[in-house]
């Protein structure tokens, strides 16, 4: 019951869509209307400035981290018990019910996620990666991609316990599923300093 219960606030809580409020409320605009669509802090911060987008980030994050904290340090749950309560949040961001089951990309939420079950080790592995990626990939959605491959390389050489590894496979394949339009193959790469023709 408790995982169920934690499952289903995760979903809640990450379905909270803050960039389409934000927006709405500051710009009177809507957020999807920007760049590609999607509803998430790197929109909001184009379409409302620094300030709006950074607090959209944060509470990006932090909602997602909140039913995934709440499990480990209130409920003391751990292992498999926490494969669901992960991914929820994530999920929840992706298929919001107050956007008619539609919604963001994940990223923040991914972030917020992994800051509440490993602290600072996969945030910092992941946010590493993507500003290593970004230098040789131009296309967003590969950029997270890779980054996050390289992130699951980091846990397993660490040898984290397995439901951590298999979580954070699940969450690399929903990250793929929600940029999916953008997942052109061969990916692209070029060489930093080098303009791209």
């Amino acid at each position: 019951m408790t995982i169920a219960l934690c499952t289903i606030a995760g979903y809640l809580f990450g379905s909270l869509p803050f960039s389409v409020w934000f927006v709405r409320w500051f710009r009177r605009t809507d957020v999807r209307a920007v760049g590609d669509g999607n509803p998430g802090a790197v929109n909001a911060w184009a379409a409302a400035g620094w300030k709006i987008g950074f607090a959209v980030l944060v509470l990006d994050v932090l909602k997602a981290a909140a039913a995934p904290a709440i499990a480990r340090l209130v409920f003391a749950l751990h292992g498999w018990a926490l494969l669901p309560i992960a991914l929820s949040p994530v999920l929840g961001h992706a298929y919001s019910p107050w956007l008619r089951f539609r919604g963001g990309k994940g990223i923040a939420s991914t972030f917020g996620v992994w800051s509440a079950l490993t602290y600072w080790l996969v945030p910092t592995s992941l946010g590493l990666g993507l500003a290593v990626v970004m230098q040789f990939q131009s296309v967003p959605a590969w950029t997270v991609v890779f980054a996050s491959l390289g992130t699951l390389v980091v846990l397993a050489v660490i040898r984290p316990e397995p439901p951590l590894l298999v979580t954070f496979l699940a969450n690399i394949g929903l990250l793929v599923w929600t940029q999916r339009k953008d997942l052109r193959w061969p990916p692209r790469f070029h060489v930093p300093g080098k303009r791209k023709r």
